[in-house]
């Protein structure tokens, strides 16, 4: 049995994807069923780099977004869908997969699109609190919708909707706090914090920091992801501090899983976008956060993380905020320990530790029953 898994474009989008087919292969090495899972993404994007390092199969098909293009790139991404759904159409003849997991963005489309017409049932999953063009349209093919959290049900037909909470990738599993510090170089007496931008990094996060980093760096010792289009910036950034400071911050372009965990888990506190990974990585760590929606883009990081803020285990602070906020922000939260104590339990308690085992299950049924819609 081959099960195919669909989606990319961001890590939010990739990463649950692969900690459902994670899922799925240690679900039939345990039962001892014969399962193949095939990763079908866009052509050059994020998701080929980073199924390649977990030892999967990947094929690449044409996408393109459309909504927000001006009209001359709409055509241009229009017709590479249609060479993808084309693409993915013969492929799908010839692989003839059980069943189809996606997990939105404009890749999802060709695939989802193309097993729609050979009758193969599909499963989407909404890792966001509110979805897009593309879960909108592929919930119409689908059989079964899956949503991080309940509030999302309304979005979509009850009798397809299960909720499962966000799937985390096991490489984020089992690191103890006292021990990620040390590998870090911080001490364990002083609070840490996670300055991170998504999977391809923030510059608006980035450049905020850069304003204020000696006097934040008085408040807490720092580790931030970049991403690499700004490295050679805060490396620069990071060289010109006295060294006592430069012992206190902590700098890398990219963090793969199990750099990431250690990460995660030394900090008491993350500075970050508000993409769909926030709603299952900060919950398993616990971590409470101060959340900075990416402003150019459509609601979706917005819902996130007034989602979160709502429930008191979060923060939200606008991008053009954030400078002259950031340092206030970190002074109150550290010297106020109950109410940050507060936040990480009700970011804890928003935990769903099964979501990627209830996303398998639901996919494995899809497959054994074959019932296309």
């Amino acid at each position: 049995m081959q099960i195919w898994i669909g989606g990319g474009g961001t890590g939010g989008h990739v990463y649950p994807g692969l900690a459902v087919a994670h899922e799925l292969l240690a679900e039939a090495q345990r039962t001892g069923v014969a399962l193949e899972v095939l990763v079908v993404g866009g052509q050059g994007g994020v998701e080929e780099r980073l199924v390649a390092r977990e030892g999967l199969r990947f094929v690449g098909v044409s996408a393109g977004g459309l909504h927000g293009m001006a009209a001359r790139q709409a055509i241009q991404n229009g017709l590479r869908l249609l060479q993808g759904c084309w693409a993915a159409y013969r492929l799908a003849r010839q692989e003839r997969p059980a069943a189809l997991f996606v997990t939105g963005g404009h890749t999802s489309v060709p695939v989802a699109g193309a097993c729609w017409l050979l009758r193969i049932p599909v499963m989407v999953y909404l890792p966001d609190i509110e979805p897009g063009h593309a879960v909108r349209f592929i919930a119409r093919l689908a059989q079964r919708v899956g949503v991080t959290v309940a509030d999302s049900r309304q979005y979509f037909p009850a009798r397809k909707v299960v909720v499962t909470g966000y799937p985390v990738r096991a490489a984020l599993e089992g690191v103890e706090r006292e021990a990620a510090r040390a590998a870090l170089g911080f001490t364990s007496a002083e609070p840490v914090v996670m300055v991170l931008g998504g999977s391809t990094g923030a510059q608006g996060l980035n450049r905020a920091l850069g304003s204020v980093l000696e006097e934040a760096l008085e408040l807490a010792q720092i580790v931030h992801l970049s991403g690499d289009r700004d490295w050679e910036w805060v490396s620069e950034r990071r060289a010109a501090l006295p060294p006592a400071l430069q012992a206190r911050y902590h700098i890398a372009a990219y963090m793969h899983a199990e750099a990431l965990s250690q990460a995660m888990a030394a900090a008491d506190l993350a500075v970050c976008r508000a993409g769909a990974s926030v709603l299952g990585e900060l919950p398993f760590f616990g971590l409470p956060a101060v959340l900075v929606p990416y402003p150019y883009a459509w609601r979706y990081q917005r819902t996130n993380a007034d989602w979160l803020a709502a429930r008191g285990a979060a923060i939200r602070i606008d991008e053009v905020r954030l400078a002259q906020e950031l340092t206030p922000t970190l002074r109150r939260l550290f010297g106020q320990p109950e109410a940050l104590l507060g936040m990480r339990e009700q970011m804890r308690a928003l935990a769903q530790p099964e979501a990627a085992a209830r996303l398998a299950a639901e996919v494995i049924g899809l497959a054994r029953r074959g019932d296309a819609a």
